[in-house]
């Protein structure tokens, strides 16, 4: 990402283009405009969650927080993301639009790509990490220039264990010793940024996840069977 992209948005004017539709929460298209400069970005206010019995409101902080997640790492899988006070509906998260091929997601580029399965295998790694609780096929993106990405997570960093993904492919395969170094710091410490959009009990259940993923030095495995959110694209 460039200053001038970042400059758009963190700080460019914001134009609501349209909604998405079949999103379990109100998640607009936004075009940013600052000078000559323009983009598009995804919006996701809090004014348009829907109340859950398990997440306070305010999915867009982890929003925020699953980018800040994979920049800590290194892993660059999140596309940028900010937080915007003074976005159309209220307080909300936008993230960069990613420009790719909507027909292709984790279930094809598993089955067609056997290129792409480092970094797939890596985005299990990352939702074990992060607790991701709705990784769904269609939550995987490869942009125009063949990088994948990783989208929608608004309902990750439970302290309560509750991992559902349909990344399953690499489950107990080993994990590089590159990756497990990426992660020793969080085992320690989470970033302060970060830490500062969770709660204390989330914070302890990211380091204590750490931890485990060390010790084990192996992708996890589902024993339940049972660990896939609905629907699976």
């Amino acid at each position: 990402m460039t200053d001038r992209d970042l400059a758009l948005l963190t700080s460019g004017e914001v134009e609501l283009v349209g909604q998405f539709a079949r999103s379990s929460n109100a998640t607009f298209l936004v075009r940013l405009t600052q000078g000559d400069d323009v983009a598009q970005a995804v919006y996701k206010p809090e004014a348009g969650e829907q109340p859950l019995s398990d997440f306070d409101p305010g999915l867009y902080k982890r929003e925020r927080g699953a980018y800040l997640l994979s920049e800590a790492l290194g892993w660059g899988m999140v596309p940028p993301t900010v937080i915007r006070e003074d976005a159309p509906l209220g307080v909300g998260s936008l993230q960069w639009f990613i420009d790719c091929d909507f027909r292709q997601h984790y279930f094809t580029l598993a089955a067609e790509d056997p290129s792409t399965h480092p970094e797939l295998a890596r985005m299990a790694l990352f939702d074990f990490i992060s607790n991701n609780t709705d990784r769904k096929s269609g939550h995987v993106l490869r942009g125009g220039d063949g990088r994948i990405w990783g989208i929608d997570h608004g309902l990750c960093f439970s302290a309560a264990f509750k991992l559902r993904t349909v990344i399953w492919d690499f489950a107990g395969e080993a994990i590089p010793d590159g990756l497990l170094a990426d992660i020793a710091p969080l085992a320690e410490a989470v970033p302060e940024e970060l830490a500062g959009l969770l709660d204390d009990d989330e914070n302890a259940a990211l380091k204590r996840r750490a931890r485990r993923i060390l010790q084990d030095g192996t992708l996890p495995v589902d024993l339940t069977g049972s660990r896939y959110p609905w629907p699976l694209v």
